[in-house]
């Protein structure tokens, strides 16, 4: 080969390599084709998920109480039984205006999940929620999070007049794997709003947008099923669970989470 021939092929080599290169970081900076953590999903029947979000770029996604009202109405139409029955009377009614007929029927036609889908524990932050699930069928919490995180951001666009998405990417999902991860997640969710708290010398129970209060018994949330984590602490007594919640941090929690949580 000469040496004209030999540069001409080094080249090309070079070039064929550089081009690969770009094409490379084309897909992960800009088309995002290198998944995030906790990105990609593979749902099983019968197991425990840590899910959660937050706004794009870290925005808050929740501007006041309303806000957060309306996130908790949308968990509470998804996860609560259709009373059907009510539902069909409204129909029925010849007094039912045409609002109350359309709600009805608004109602009757959305997805619900009560009979796969169980919430154990929840968190709203200002710019982001943690819910812990539990589903018997492997595509609920899918088309869950799809329902209303669509619902949420339509909510959002026409409230405040707003466009293009709300949420960092896809939501995340997490498997748990033990008891004691389930256990420490729940703690994890609850002890969120530690540093928004500790601001105003509050306690985590004073907050009025997770289910710690539910775990208290302060409160009676009926789409909330705590079970799921008190039965670990029944053969402790009633207050074994707050005083698991106001510990402090040990390498035990870090351990046990290890992986499950979001990115600070």
């Amino acid at each position: 080969m000469t040496k004209r021939a030999h540069s001409a092929s080094f080249k090309r080599s070079h070039l064929s390599k550089l081009s690969l290169y770009l094409h490379v970081v084309f897909q992960v900076c800009i088309m995002g084709a290198m998944p995030a953590k906790n990105t990609i999903k593979q749902f099983i029947p019968n197991a425990y998920y840590h899910i959660y979000n937050r706004g794009v770029e870290k925005r808050v996604i929740f501007l006041d109480e309303q806000d957060y009202v309306v996130f908790l109405s949308y968990l509470k139409s998804y996860l609560l039984p259709k009373n059907i029955d009510s539902l069909q009377s409204v129909l029925a009614d010849p007094d039912a205006n045409s609002r109350q007929k359309n709600e009805a029927i608004k109602y009757i036609r959305m997805n619900n999940f009560a009979d796969t889908l169980e919430l154990v524990s929840y968190c709203l932050m200002p710019n982001h929620f943690h819910l812990l699930l539990k589903q018997t069928e492997a595509t609920t919490i899918d088309r869950f999070m799809q329902s209303i995180c669509t619902r949420y951001s339509m909510y959002m666009n026409s409230r405040y007049k707003r466009v293009g998405t709300l949420f960092q990417g896809v939501y995340k999902a997490v498997i748990v794997e033990t008891d004691n991860q389930l256990l420490y997640l729940s703690r994890y969710i609850h002890t969120n709003p530690r540093k928004i708290l500790a601001l105003k010398g509050l306690t985590f129970q004073s907050y009025p947008f997770s289910s710690y209060r539910d775990f208290l018994k302060l409160s009676n949330t009926d789409w909330v099923k705590t079970h799921h984590v008190l039965d670990h602490f029944h053969s402790k007594g009633l207050h074994s669970y707050e005083n698991f919640i106001e510990e402090n941090e040990d390498e035990i929690s870090v351990q046990n989470l290890k992986d499950k949580t979001i990115d600070e």
